[in-house]
């Protein structure tokens, strides 16, 4: 299952590319943090956002080939934003399963969450959609 949304504009999407080391998760935060507050989230969606990006690029560190490069894909919409982050992997790599912890943190603080294996590549897709109001 991929979390799906309206489709963005050209300019609302947003690449990062960093290495694949805990050390530059807060870019990615950071990041994560401005683009929610451009949607006009609330704070507690924002940090609950900035949370489940952070686990699920923990997720994939623990998995990811050394030395890698952590990519993530960031997607606006008028009230969504999507966040798919890929690693590559070495062949057999596993996620943890979806009754882990883990995966518990990222359907409680997203719309949606949703992970890609293929032979050397991991991805983790979430969605979280702006409450309305």
């Amino acid at each position: 299952m991929t979390p799906t949304t309206s489709q963005p504009a050209s300019d609302d999407v947003v690449h990062l590319t960093v290495p694949a080391d805990g050390g530059y998760l807060s870019v990615l935060r950071t990041a994560t943090a401005g683009l929610a507050a451009r949607l006009q989230f609330a704070l507690d969606e924002i940090e609950d956002l900035r949370i489940a990006v952070d686990e699920a690029c923990a997720m994939l560190l623990s998995i990811a080939t050394q030395p890698a490069e952590l990519e993530c894909r960031f997607s606006v919409t008028e009230d969504a934003l999507a966040v798919e982050v890929t690693v590559p992997t070495p062949r057999g790599a596993r996620l943890p399963a979806e009754s882990s912890f883990a995966w518990k943190v990222l359907t409680a603080l997203t719309t949606s969450a949703a992970a890609t294996t293929d032979s050397d590549r991991a991805t983790i897709s979430l969605l979280t959609r702006r409450v309305a109001g």
